[in-house]
C-alpha cells in the first residue's frame, strides 16, 4: 500500500502556513481542543456561508478568527448586524475577547474543500456521481487550475458493496513540494451510508524568489592635476650676505666647473 501523505501539512512550513498560530507550554492540549471547539461551533452556526477554513491567531488578551468564506454577505448580514451577533456569542462561548475578519474567496471554483463540498451536497439529493465527479472537474480546469482530481467511495449508487470512482483532469503532483495544490475532505450523508469525497486542485508551482545580484557601480578616476612645487624661500642672512638654498648652492658649483 503507497503511504498517502496530507498534502497540506507535507508542505507546512515551506509553501503554506498553519491555521493555528499561537505558543503555549503548559495548556497546549487544552488549546488545541478549544480551537477545535471554535471552528466547530462556527460551522454549525454558518451552515450555508461556503466557509473553505478558519484561521486562529492567539495573542496575550485577544483571539483573532479568520474566516475564509466564499459568501461573505451571509456573514456579515445587513449592516454587520450578523457578525456583530456571532462576535458576541464567540465571546461568551470562549470568555475571552474576539475579533472576528472575513476573508472572501473570489473562485469557489479553485477552493479544494468548497468543491469537495459542492460535490458531496449533490451526492445526497441523489444526483449521478459519475456526472457530479466530471462536472466539477470540468469548472476547475475552466476557472484556471492546471490540474483537478476528485476521488469519491462508498456505497457509489446505492450499491451493496462499496467501491473507488475517480476523476483526473491536467497534472497533479503530489509529490513535488514546490507544487501548489490545494486538498479538501468532505463527506456525503446519504440513506445508504456515508460517501467519501476528497479533492487535489494543483494551481502551478511555487517558485522562490531570484536573487538580486547588486552590480557595483563603476568608479570613475578623476585625472590627476599635477602640483608645482614651491618656490623656496630666499631668506637674508645678514647685512651683506643672501642665503641661497642647497639646490642653487649645487648649480653655482656646476656652472664654475664647466668654466
Amino acid at each position: 500500500m503507497g503511504q498517502k501523505v496530507h498534502p497540506h501539512g507535507f508542505r507546512l512550513g515551506i509553501l503554506y502556513d498553519w491555521e493555528s498560530k499561537w505558543f503555549a507550554e503548559r495548556d497546549y492540549t487544552q488549546k488545541i481542543q478549544d480551537d477545535h471547539a471554535l471552528r466547530q461551533y462556527i460551522l454549525s452556526e454558518l451552515r450555508d456561508a461556503s466557509i473553505s477554513r478558519i484561521e486562529i491567531d492567539r495573542n496575550a488578551n485577544l483571539v483573532t478568527v479568520t474566516i475564509h468564506t466564499a459568501k461573505p454577505g451571509i456573514v456579515i448580514g445587513r449592516g454587520g448586524q450578523k457578525v456583530e451577533e456571532l462576535r458576541g456569542n464567540l465571546e461568551h462561548f470562549t470568555g475571552g475577547r474576539i475579533r472576528v475578519n472575513i476573508q472572501e474567496i473570489r473562485t469557489p471554483e479553485l477552493d479544494a474543500y468548497l468543491v469537495a463540498r459542492s460535490v458531496a451536497d449533490q451526492l445526497e439529493r441523489r444526483v449521478a456521481f459519475r456526472r457530479v465527479v466530471k462536472q466539477a472537474v470540468q469548472r476547475s480546469m475552466q476557472r484556471g487550475a492546471k490540474g483537478v482530481r476528485v476521488a469519491i467511495a462508498g456505497r457509489l449508487g446505492g450499491a451493496d458493496m462499496s467501491r473507488r470512482e475517480s476523476e483526473t483532469s491536467g497534472q497533479v503532483p503530489r509529490h513535488t513540494l514546490r507544487a501548489d495544490i490545494d486538498f479538501g475532505i468532505a463527506e456525503a450523508h446519504t440513506t445508504f451510508g456515508r460517501i467519501g469525497v476528497k479533492c487535489w486542485i494543483y494551481k502551478g508551482l511555487i517558485l522562490p524568489e531570484p536573487k538580486q545580484i547588486v552590480v557595483p557601480e563603476p568608479v570613475i578616476e578623476e585625472p590627476v592635476v599635477p602640483v608645482e612645487p614651491e618656490p623656496t624661500p630666499v631668506v637674508a642672512a645678514g647685512p651683506g650676505h643672501t642665503a641661497i638654498s642647497m639646490a642653487q648652492q649645487e648649480a653655482v658649483r656646476q656652472q664654475e666647473g664647466d668654466r
